[in-house]
């Protein structure tokens, strides 16, 4: 330790070996027995003024990352990028980078500019998720193209071109054969390699150490749908060997791999590489069936999947029964540019309606708990977005938030729970590979009316709709109701009838109860000290008037 008295910590290394919170309290000792300090000095320390902290600068050129060491036209492949610009003839240029590589942003800008002479727009913010193509954002700059970077799900978009570009997350190919190895003795294994997109990179490598010793591992290959318009930088793609013509090939999550002849997804294990989060999860919940290992490039350790998955089924199990007891449902809008999310949208208004539900659409952006809390009328939400962010663990939440495919088992009781997980919506849409249609009701029946027991309040359900108003399209919130043993028309608005039950129902406008007056100035200054306080007890019996 330094002795009193001393000015200052002027040895680097006796710096850099105390820690930072150790760094700060041995500074402000030295500075309160330091004699050559003055007492002003010793004040400025512990409160500095307001004007020093509005024109205080502060210096960022230390802020060091690996892209500014020289990488950066590597690890955001700016050279590819400026290809896709030019052959296509851009001139604005969208593009949108998630908050961790935000720093980086300005750089990359300058450069694609400099190179093609195209203009380019920085989105920061998206509107949901950063996995996500905010072609929303992009249009609102009149953009040509998206050039999306870094972590992404891969989710079909149909308004602009796209190209990704996933970056080169720096990973130990060795040691991930090794973990490998380790995991999977038998050299016989199943095994399908699953990736996170930023370490795609690397997988042509490790297939090369795994293949002579495992001949039945199966490397997935990231695809998208060209349909769309999307691109992906050829060095981010894997060469897979040629398939055999009664390999059954699956493409999901936009990853494309074959199983042999006569197995199916359930008979291999799957081994992911990347860090625990939304991409793991939403391959864990689809593929329940199958045993997950993992490599974490960061830690540079490999495991076994821990997570029970029949807990996490269990829980959104409950969600489902939840969403049946729930007689008004909120549609989350967590998307604007995944393909057909309004076609979804319109399926689940459809089921809500013949299901004897009422709904109500919202579009909010990014979803948390306060901005729910304000709809308390709302019993159930049901999210529609990419199958990453529609897992939301609502456990926070003052109303359960389920999945499109949740809330149709709720509705459509010709769809059972059978352990299957669909995370994807457009599996629901008719032609979808897990599409189930709605029962056909019988004309000739007056009205269908099925009960059941709520598996969480022991009450019994009944769900009536008169059959011919869902074929002819005239159930509307308005209907004929009994009352006073007369007939009259009433609403039957699900959230005014909520309204009405309240104990306060908001302030009374009392329309042409109140006189007009003229505009009157109010007072003026703050509540500690009006203008006109201090004058006299005169203005402490004067009422007070509307500010």
């Amino acid at each position: 330790m330094m002795k009193t008295g001393q000015k200052g910590l002027n040895d680097e290394e006796e710096r850099a070996a105390l820690p930072k919170l150790t760094w700060k309290l041995v500074c402000t000792v030295f500075l309160c027995f330091d004699p050559e300090y003055s007492c002003q000095k010793m004040t400025d320390a512990f409160s500095s003024s307001s004007e020093a902290v509005l024109q205080r600068t502060v210096s960022v050129s230390s802020i060091r990352t690996a892209s500014h060491a020289g990488n950066l036209l590597q690890l955001y492949q700016i050279a590819e990028t400026c290809q896709f610009i030019t052959s296509n003839q851009f001139k604005k240029v969208a593009l949108q980078f998630p908050d961790e590589l935000l720093p980086d942003a300005v750089r990359v800008s300058v450069e694609i500019e400099k190179e093609t002479q195209a203009k380019t727009f920085i989105l920061g913010d998206t509107s949901y998720g950063s996995c996500c193509v905010d072609e929303v954002a992009a249009e609102h700059v009149r953009a040509d193209c998206i050039v999306h970077y870094g972590p992404s799900c891969l989710s079909p978009h149909r308004r602009l071109p796209l190209l990704y570009v996933f970056g080169k997350r720096p990973i130990d190919v060795q040691q991930c054969a090794v973990a490998f190895k380790e995991l999977y003795p038998d050299h016989q294994s199943h095994v399908i390699v699953l990736y996170d997109v930023t370490y795609s990179h690397a997988i042509g490598d490790l297939r090369t150490l795994l293949h002579d010793i495992y001949p039945n591992v199966v490397v997935s290959l990231l695809k998208t749908d060209h349909s769309c318009g999307a691109e992906l930088i050829e060095d981010s793609c894997v060469d897979i060997d040629h398939r055999n013509s009664q390999d059954r090939d699956i493409f999901k999550f936009g990853r494309e791999f074959s199983v042999k002849a006569g197995q199916s997804v359930n008979n291999y294990s799957m081994f992911y590489i990347g860090q625990e989060g939304l991409t793991l999860t939403n391959f864990m919940m689809t593929w329940n069936q199958c045993a997950f290992s993992s490599f974490n490039p960061e830690t540079h350790t490999g495991r076994v999947e821990s997570v029970q998955i029949n807990k996490a089924l269990m829980k959104r199990y409950y969600a489902i029964e939840r969403a049946k007891d729930a007689g008004v449902v909120g549609i989350l809008v967590g998307t604007l540019g995944v393909s057909n999310y309004l076609t979804i949208i319109e399926q689940l208004k459809d089921i809500i309606h013949k299901a004897g539900k009422k709904s109500y659409m919202f579009a909010m952006g990014k979803i948390n708990v306060p901005k729910l809390a304000n709809f308390l009328e709302i019993d159930v939400y049901v999210l529609v977005a990419c199958p990453e962010n529609s897992l939301l663990n609502s456990s926070e939440f003052y109303r359960p938030v389920v999945t499109p495919f949740e809330m149709e088992l709720a509705c459509n009781k010709h769809r059972e729970w059978t352990g299957e997980y669909v995370t994807d919506f457009r599996d629901l849409l008719p032609g979808g590979r897990s599409h189930v249609g709605f029962p056909e009701r019988d004309p000739s029946a007056i009205e269908e009316e099925t009960t059941d027991v709520s598996l969480i309040t022991g009450a019994l359900r009944t769900c009536s709709t008169t059959s011919l108003e869902i074929i002819n399209g005239t159930s509307e919130s308005s209907s004929l109701v009994p009352r006073n043993q007369t007939l009259t028309v009433a609403n039957t608005n699900t959230a005014a009838s909520f309204l009405s039950g309240r104990s306060w129902q908001g302030l009374e406008p009392k329309l042409g109860q109140t006189p007009v007056v003229k505009a009157v100035e109010g007072r003026r200054g703050i509540a500690i000290a009006y203008e006109e306080e201090g004058a006299g007890n005169k203005d402490a019996s004067t009422p007070l008037q509307n500010s």
